[in-house]
C-alpha cells in the first residue's frame, strides 16, 4: 500500500498541516503510512530540501496537499526519483488534470466552450488580441480565469464578462483579473462561455465527483457549498470523458444546467482537490490506502 505525502505544518514541520491533519489521522487508522514534505520549500524551488523528511526506500507514493504549479510538481517528482521513489500521478498526468488546456479537449462536449492564451503574470493583453481570442465563443456573457483558478469572489470586477462582443468591458475585466492574480497567475488567460445552472437557495448546486481509475468513487458537495449534500448527477457522458482522459485520480465539479443537462464546471487532480467540511475523511482515506 503506497504511503501518502502530506504537507507539513509551516510552524511545526514534524506535524501534518492542520488543514489535512484529520485526513492523515484517518489514513493511519486505515493502516496507511504518512510522510511529510515542506510545501513552502517546494514553492521556493528547493525540492530536495522539501522531501528531507520522506523516508528512503519508498517505491511509490500519493501526494496530498496544497496545489502547486505543474513545474514545481515535476521538481517534486524528480527529487523523489533521485531517492528511488515515484509519485503515483506522474507530472504529465498532474498537468493534464490540473490545467484547463490539458483536460478541455477531452471534455469539450460536456463543459462550457473555452479559449485560452498563454500569458506571464502581470502581462496585459491588448484589447484587439482579446477580441480575436474570444471570436470562437458564442455571443453573450462569459467568465475569465487562468489555467487553474478564477476569482469568483470578485465576480463583477474580475470574473464575469456581461458581453463578450463588447471590447471595452472584456478588456477591463480581463485586465483586472490579471492585476489581482499578480504572481499567482497560472499558465495564462482562459475565457469561457457563461452557462446558467440550477440553484438551491441562490447558490449553484455544484457536486464534486472523485474518480479513481476511471470510476466515480465518492460524491461530495463542492467545498464552497453551504449545503451538506447536493443533487445526484447523471455521469454517463462525463464518465466516458474521464476514462478517455486517462488520469489515475481526478475530480470533476459538475452542475445541472437550467435545461436539465449535467455539465462539467472544472476538472482537477484529486491529490490537490479539497474536501467539503461535511465529507467523511475516513471514506476519502480508504480510497488512498486501498488503491
Amino acid at each position: 500500500m503506497p504511503p501518502v505525502l502530506y504537507c507539513c505544518d509551516p510552524l511545526n514541520p514534524r506535524r501534518v498541516d492542520e488543514h489535512f491533519a484529520p485526513e492523515a489521522q484517518e489514513v493511519r487508522a486505515h493502516g496507511g503510512e504518512v510522510a511529510l514534505i515542506d510545501h513552502d520549500r517546494l514553492l521556493r524551488g528547493d525540492a530536495d530540501a522539501a522531501i528531507a523528511r520522506v523516508p528512503s526506500g519508498l517505491e511509490s507514493a500519493w501526494y496530498r496537499g496544497w496545489m502547486m504549479p505543474s513545474v514545481r510538481y515535476a521538481e517534486l517528482a524528480a527529487a523523489l526519483s533521485r531517492r528511488g521513489a515515484a509519485l503515483i500521478v506522474d507530472p504529465g498526468r498532474y498537468r493534464t488534470a490540473h490545467e484547463l488546456p490539458g483536460w478541455y479537449p477531452t471534455f469539450a462536449e460536456v463543459t462550457p466552450a473555452s479559449v485560452w492564451r498563454p500569458t506571464e503574470p502581470g502581462e496585459m493583453v491588448e484589447a484587439g488580441k482579446l477580441t480575436e481570442l474570444v471570436q470562437p465563443l458564442p455571443p453573450g456573457p462569459g467568465i475569465v480565469k487562468d489555467y487553474v483558478k478564477s476569482r469568483k469572489d470578485e465576480w463583477h470586477q474580475a470574473c464575469f464578462i456581461p458581453d463578450l462582443t463588447e471590447s471595452a468591458g472584456l478588456t477591463r475585466i480581463v485586465r483586472r483579473f490579471v492585476e489581482l492574480q499578480e504572481d499567482y497567475l497560472a499558465g495564462g488567460i482562459v475565457v469561457r462561455a457563461f452557462e446558467t445552472f440550477v440553484k438551491l437557495e441562490s447558490v449553484a448546486a455544484e457536486v464534486r465527483v472523485w474518480w479513481l481509475d476511471g470510476e466515480p468513487r465518492l460524491l461530495t458537495p463542492h467545498p464552497d457549498s453551504p449545503f451538506d449534500r447536493g443533487l445526484v448527477p447523471h455521469l454517463g457522458q462525463i464518465g466516458a470523458a474521464v476514462r478517455r482522459l486517462g488520469c489515475r485520480f481526478i475530480t470533476t465539479d459538475v452542475a445541472l444546467r437550467s435545461d436539465g443537462v449535467w455539465r462539467v464546471v472544472e476538472v482537477g487532480d484529486g491529490q490537490v482537490s479539497d474536501l467539503h467540511r461535511s465529507s467523511s475523511r475516513g471514506e476519502f482515506a480508504a480510497l488512498l490506502v486501498d488503491s
